[in-house]
């Protein structure tokens, strides 16, 4: 009964340290893998004498809540920090000479030299060159903004279908993991293949994961909405192909609440999608704004008045509002726009027939329009000086642009430029933290849950040792069982 009872021991041994080495083996596979945690193989007493093998794997359950925010929030950065250095490489900055900043500046340099030299049609026509150059440079910022809003919002409609196909994903690994547990099976492997299409979920949108009786899990927003609960929650958004001044793209919808845009009860705060949004709705639109504000002003200060009864009113003068004459009024209306309809006066360009000479004697709006004491002297300046200190004068500006309220348009222009760039130095240093803090979130994780390498040899090595003390003592027990046997023969 003894043998026996050593043998049954020795058998149960033997598979039990074979159980465990091939879970070693396992662990030594998934090394390489950042989504594999380490198995455990804990020998488990059945009441009887006997024993059996219960695979749990290690984790660390707030380290990992702290691993899907971090991941959250580099994403966020990386894509809005992707919209600004996209924007602001196409539309430069302040010592790029095709800027609407070095645009000013040469403007102003043509249009003193013309008023330096008024007989000069060379002088004044390179003057109005200049101006179209100007009207040109606000007229491709604008598009520029378009453009990259357009490719933004495919951006979100490309996250919006990676997070309906990785909640699909993820309601079949929560399936695969609750059944597992159910039967008693080993659920390890599900729930790796769980954790890691919850990690690139996390770099979509914000997440939010509540662990549930059973292995279920449901998943909500950063911003409450819920995502996965019993089942994945639809995500929709309608893409808008076409962006022009005054657009509003279409907020992402998830069950039925809206968690981007203005009117957003429940808004994202991280992920990818929350990224995009950020510069499709808030930070382009602004950019986009002080542009307008500048074409506003190029307007107003070029405007032409009536100088003979009747009075007119103003009117548009070298910088007009695409073909239209009259003046915008100057509110946040009235400016939307402007900086992708800006143009130069038909009546002065010499590429569409116009006089040059009308810079200098204004009457770009009829006769009535003329200053009246530059009569017929080719060296008047009065009035090309007078646009030189129009265009360098200070004017106001609405505050909500970000820049101040008493700047000259050059100023505006550079203060700008270098608005749009310290918004992508902030978005820059934003990201490479939070790139940090998600590099050391998952390097604590895998201290917790990652594999060993040389623990894991030293393991195998360890469980080899008692696989073979195991192995011999059925071999000692058999030689003793046989001579038993012999003796009773």
């Amino acid at each position: 009964m003894g043998l026996t009872l050593a043998l049954n021991t020795a058998r149960a041994s033997l598979a039990a340290t074979s159980n465990q080495i091939a879970v070693s083996a396992r662990n030594v596979a998934g090394a390489g893998d950042p989504g594999y945690s380490r198995k455990i193989a804990a020998l488990v007493g059945t009441g009887n004498g006997g024993v059996v093998v219960s695979i749990t794997r290690a984790t660390d359950a707030a380290l990992y809540a702290r691993t899907l925010s971090a991941n959250a929030a580099s994403a966020r950065g990386e894509a809005l920090l992707g919209g600004l250095t996209d924007l602001a490489r196409t539309v430069g900055d302040t010592t790029d000479p095709t800027s609407p900043a070095a645009r000013f500046a040469g403007f102003e340099a043509a249009l003193q030299a013309a008023a330096n030299q008024p007989d000069s049609t060379e002088l004044a026509r390179a003057a109005i060159d200049s101006a179209k150059a100007l009207a040109g440079s606000l007229n491709d910022a604008a598009g520029a903004v378009h453009a990259a809003r357009a490719r933004t919002d495919a951006g979100i409609a490309d996250s919006v279908a990676r997070i309906n196909d990785l909640l699909g994903q993820f309601e079949r690994a929560n399936a695969a993991v609750t059944r597992g547990l159910a039967l008693g099976a080993d659920a390890t492997d599900a729930l790796d293949d769980r954790d890691r299409i919850l990690t690139a979920l996390s770099q979509e949108v914000g997440v939010t994961a509540i662990a549930r009786e059973g292995g279920d899990v449901a998943l909500y927003t950063d911003g409450g909405v819920p995502l996965f609960d019993r089942g994945a929650r639809k995500v929709t958004f309608s893409a808008t192909t076409t962006f022009a001044a005054g657009t509003t793209g279409a907020a992402v919808v998830i069950d039925g609440v809206p968690v981007t845009g203005a009117n957003s009860p429940m808004p994202l705060a991280s992920g990818r999608l929350a990224g995009l949004a950020a510069f499709r709705d808030e930070a382009a639109p602004a950019y986009e704004a002080q542009l307008d504000a500048m074409a506003n002003g190029l307007i107003a200060a070029f405007a032409e008045t009536d100088a003979i009864a009747p009075n007119g009113g103003p009117r548009a003068g070298l910088f007009t509002n695409g073909a239209s004459a009259l003046l915008p009024d100057g509110s946040a209306a009235g400016r939307l726009g402007l900086a992708g309809r800006i143009a130069i006066n038909a009546a002065v360009d010499p590429d569409r027939g116009g006089n040059v000479a009308l810079l200098r004697t204004g009457g770009m709006n009829g006769t009535d329009y003329r200053d009246l004491a530059a009569g017929t002297d080719a060296a008047y300046a009065g009035r090309l000086r007078a646009l030189v200190s129009g265009l360098t004068a200070t004017r106001s500006f609405d505050a909500s642009l970000g820049l101040g309220t008493s700047l000259s348009l050059a100023d505006f222009a550079e203060g700008s430029a270098g608005w749009i760039e310290d918004l992508r130095k902030d978005a820059s240093e934003t990201a490479s933290y939070q790139k940090t803090l998600l590099s050391r979130a998952n390097e604590a994780l895998s201290n917790v849950a990652g594999v060993n390498g040389d623990d894991e040899t030293a393991l195998t090595l360890q469980l080899e040792r008692s696989y073979t003390a195991s192995a011999k003592l059925i071999s000692v027990v058999n030689d003793l069982l046989k001579t038993l046997l012999d003796a009773v023969r």
